[in-house]
């Protein structure tokens, strides 16, 4: 049986294109979205949109490629999911560093269970800013599964408990006084809390709790007693907290940060466990250098991810922009 037949008939340029709509639910830095799509005859090329940078808070720039290469790993899992093999070649062109990926075919594959799961568990995929009521991973096989899944996308799972949860505490809190007092961050956080409904991207205050104790403060995007989000009945003091680091501190490594960060939350949810990034603490210099201290192997900090026991009832979702903003086609702009 060919792609095409286990696929209604859909071509592989259907399918390339199929995944690049399903990559945009990927997870992104103040849901800006920050990545342009091509689809070609034979593949697809994933552009950094400049235009969506946050220049007082990711001025460098490295979030906006790890917001991308978490959109890449979705698209890797979407193509998985419908049979075929995915073939990436990053950083392709030397001469345009915008250029992140190439993506391509690389023959008809079986589709396993867990390219399945993962393709369900995108579509579920939510950020939970509400506190988690129970426990985080384990040490057991739930924390082996996330290691192995950072692992597979080239990075390191560190995660932070005992005395170093001081640690984490003091980051968050000095990354939070620091964009307290920069009024062009303030301005940022403005401008993406308060993006007009048609849009389709920014952090609404319905996705963000309202202000609630807990062990490790979360950022609250400005917005004080707007947070819309209900908190709900949890204090955070079950959480777990997960450092992403890569050895090299480079566009290439910021690429496969975000794939990690996709695989490792998606692999979250498949294991019936909720996220919440947390990426103020590595967008302050000082704040991301106490992390780094963190790790026993050394290396370089990209993500904290913040997990906890899955509450059955998802929060809403971020908005999503239209795909004709973000993919484009021969026949398209």
């Amino acid at each position: 049986m060919d792609i095409s037949t286990r696929n209604n008939g859909r071509t592989v340029q259907e399918l390339l294109r199929c995944a690049a709509e399903e990559a945009t639910r990927a997870p992104s830095v103040l849901n800006t979205q920050p990545w342009r799509w091509h689809v070609g005859e034979d593949g697809l090329d994933l552009h950094a949109d400049r235009t969506r940078q946050l220049h007082a808070i990711d001025p460098a720039g490295r979030l906006l490629i790890l917001s991308c290469g978490a959109a890449l790993h979705h698209a890797r899992v979407a193509l998985a999911a419908s049979g075929i093999n995915p073939s990436v070649r990053r950083y392709p062109d030397a001469a345009d560093p915008d250029l992140l990926a190439r993506v391509r075919s690389g023959g008809i594959q079986p589709v396993r269970a867990e390219d399945a799961a993962a393709a369900d568990a995108m579509r579920q995929r939510r950020t939970d800013r509400r506190p988690f009521l129970a426990s985080g991973p384990a040490t057991g096989d739930t924390l082996d599964a996330l290691h192995a899944a950072a692992t597979a996308e080239d990075t390191t799972l560190h995660r932070i408990d005992g005395d170093q949860i001081a640690y984490l505490r003091a980051a968050e809190h000095g990354a939070q006084i620091i964009e307290a007092k920069d009024e062009r961050r303030r301005e940022e956080l403005r401008e993406w809390t308060g993006r007009p409904a048609e849009k389709g991207d920014g952090v609404p205050p319905e996705t963000v709790a309202g202000p609630t104790p807990r062990p490790v403060p979360l950022r609250g995007f400005g917005l004080g007693d707007r947070a819309a989000l209900t908190p709900g009945t949890g204090d955070d003091r079950s959480a777990g907290y997960l450092l992403l680091a890569t050895r090299t501190d480079e566009p290439a490594a910021w690429l496969r940060a975000g794939e990690a960060v996709s695989a490792v939350w998606l692999t979250a949810i498949s294991l019936g466990l909720a996220v919440s990034p947390m990426s103020d603490a590595v967008e302050v210099p000082g704040a991301r250098a106490l992390l780094r201290s963190l790790l026993p192997h050394g290396g370089n900090p990209q993500l904290v991810l913040r997990v906890g026991a899955d509450p059955g009832s998802p929060p809403p979702a971020s908005p999503r922009r239209p795909t004709g903003d973000v993919i484009g086609d021969e026949t398209g702009p």
